[in-house]
C-alpha cells in the first residue's frame, strides 16, 4: 500500500516537469518573436531618426547652397562684363557694350528687410571695406530691388524698390519707350510704368527692362511683364507691370556700382 501511495505524486511531478518543458519551449519561441518585433521597431525608429536627421541637415545646407548660387551669379555677371570689355577693346562695339561696361558687381546677403511700410528698406552684410559705395544699385536675377543710401564698414542701408520715393528708369520691350517705373504701393509684385506716349505699341506679356539711362543700373535687366494699361490725361499710358522679383523671398543680392558715376555726375553739372 505504501508503494502505491507515492505513485500519484510521481505522476504529478512528471506532469509538472512536462508542463515546465513546454512552457520554456513556448517562451523561447515567443522571446525569439519578441526579439524580431523589437528589432523591427528599432530599425523603424532608426530609419525615422536618420530621415529626420537628413532632412535637418539638408535644410541647414540650403544656406551654403544659396550662398554658392549667389556667388556663381556674381561671377557670371563679372565674366559677362569682362567679355563685353574685351569686345569693346577688340573694336566689336555697339550700344549695348558701351552702356553695359563699367559696372562692378559685389555679392551680398540681406540681413534685414522691411515690407509692410510705404518706405521700405534693406540692410546688407557688406560695407565700404567690401567695396560697397553709396548710390549703388541692388539687383538679383529677378530684377532691381533697391538703391544703397548709406554705408558703414561692414553693412549697407538701401532703400527698397518698394518705396514711394524710388523710381527706376525702365524701357518697354527691347526698343520701346522709356519711363519711370514705380512700386504700386500695395502689392509685393506689382509696379506701374508711367509716361509712355500713346504712339508706342505694346501687348500684355511684353517684358519691361532697365533702360540704361540711370547711372545706378546696367541696361537690359528684365524687371517684369506688361499687364493692364490706362490712358492718363489723354496723352500717355500708365501700364501695370507684374514684377519678376518676389520681394518676400529676397536673401542674396548683387550690389552694382557704376565706376564712372562721379565723373558723369560732374560732367552733368
Amino acid at each position: 500500500m505504501k508503494r502505491r501511495a507515492w505513485l500519484p505524486a510521481a505522476i504529478s511531478l512528471a506532469v509538472f516537469i512536462l508542463l515546465e518543458i513546454a512552457s520554456l519551449h513556448i517562451l523561447s519561441r515567443n522571446a525569439e518573436l519578441q526579439r524580431v518585433w523589437i528589432a523591427r521597431g528599432a530599425h523603424g525608429v532608426m530609419g525615422a531618426v536618420w530621415g529626420s536627421t537628413q532632412s535637418i541637415a539638408e535644410y541647414f545646407s540650403l544656406r551654403s547652397k544659396n550662398r554658392q548660387l549667389a556667388q556663381e551669379n556674381f561671377l557670371l555677371h563679372k565674366e559677362l562684363g569682362e567679355a563685353r570689355e574685351r569686345l569693346h577693346q577688340a573694336g566689336i562695339d555697339n550700344m549695348e557694350v558701351q552702356t553695359a561696361r563699367g559696372f562692378e558687381f559685389i555679392p551680398a546677403e540681406v540681413v534685414k528687410i522691411s515690407r509692410k511700410k510705404q518706405h521700405n528698406y534693406l540692410i546688407l552684410n557688406r560695407g565700404f571695406e567690401d567695396g560697397i559705395q553709396e548710390k549703388s544699385g541692388v539687383i538679383t536675377p529677378g530684377g532691381v530691388v533697391g538703391i544703397v543710401d548709406a554705408v558703414s564698414a561692414h553693412h549697407s542701408f538701401a532703400f527698397s524698390f518698394q518705396n514711394n520715393d524710388i523710381s527706376i528708369s525702365a524701357r518697354l520691350g527691347e526698343e520701346g519707350a522709356v519711363g519711370p517705373l514705380i512700386w504700386d504701393g500695395r502689392h509685393s509684385n506689382k509696379a506701374v510704368l508711367r509716361e509712355i506716349p500713346l504712339q508706342y505699341k505694346f501687348s500684355p506679356g511684353d517684358t519691361v527692362y532697365t533702360s540704361g539711362h540711370s547711372l545706378m543700373f546696367p541696361p537690359d535687366i528684365p524687371l517684369g511683364t506688361v499687364g493692364d494699361a490706362k490712358i492718363i490725361n489723354g496723352a500717355t499710358n500708365e501700364i501695370e507691370v507684374t514684377l519678376f522679383q518676389d520681394f518676400k523671398t529676397i536673401r542674396y543680392v548683387s550690389v552694382v556700382h557704376n565706376i564712372a558715376f562721379d565723373e558723369i555726375e560732374e560732367a552733368e553739372l
